[in-house]
């Protein structure tokens, strides 16, 4: 009688680690903090008189997590009546519509990349010489090991001023920040727990009845 229950007890147990023993996704997050100087060209592209298109490429062999170029189409519009420039990625932000909305790729050698896209204001110091930028790039996606990747990284850009307006302007920003990606980190159910209580307890059963048995 004793063995026939102990027999009947293991298969039933082992049984139910196969029926239930799947598991649930918890989502963490891993973050990666991010700050790198960029060599970057600046070229133009005039729509309308006030607004052009800008492309922005950066490089930096050393950059954090091997993304060591970057490309950032924005549309760009002067105001006269403050000397500011104001960058952002949608074109109908200054009455233009039909424009594709500008994007931002951090990449490299391998298939890790970022992307999102970006705003800036900027000024020039007539009596230095000098453009300065600022801005932040809004992280929405990525690739590789980047999957899923969201946060914001900002900028901070300097061009000498170039004599000839049509050409590219050439300078040098720094790129900081953090951006995160979700991971999945297996969670134990109710099932799997109870299948385990489940599995100890036959054991010790089993245990139990060989001891009164020697005895």
């Amino acid at each position: 009688m004793i063995r026939s229950r102990v027999t009947w007890l293991i298969p039933v147990a082992f049984s139910l680690v196969g029926f239930g023993s799947t598991v649930q996704s918890a989502t963490a997050q891993t973050t990666y903090p991010f700050e790198a100087p960029y060599d970057i060209v600046s070229e133009f592209e005039q729509i309308t008189p006030d607004v052009s298109k800008v492309t922005t490429t950066g490089e930096n062999a050393d950059a954090p997590y091997g993304l060591t170029n970057f490309k950032t189409i924005d549309y760009a519009q002067f105001d006269p009546t403050t000397g500011i420039t104001t960058a952002v990625p949608d074109a109908a932000t200054f009455g233009l519509k039909g424009l594709p909305i500008g994007t931002t790729v951090f990449s490299g050698s391998g298939n890790d990349s970022l992307f999102g896209n970006s705003n800036a204001t900027a000024t020039n110091d007539i009596e230095n010489l000098i453009v300065s930028a600022s801005g932040s790039v809004n992280i929405t996606g990525g690739s590789g090991r980047f999957s899923g990747a969201t946060g914001t990284l900002t900028h901070l850009d300097t061009y000498p001023l170039n004599s000839d307006p049509t050409a590219p302007l050439t300078g040098r920003t720094l790129v900081s920040g953090s951006f995160e990606t979700p991971q999945s980190v297996p969670e134990p159910t109710a099932t799997t727990t109870l299948i385990s209580i489940g599995i100890i307890g036959a054991n010790f059963l089993v245990r139990q009845r060989r001891l009164q048995s020697t005895v």
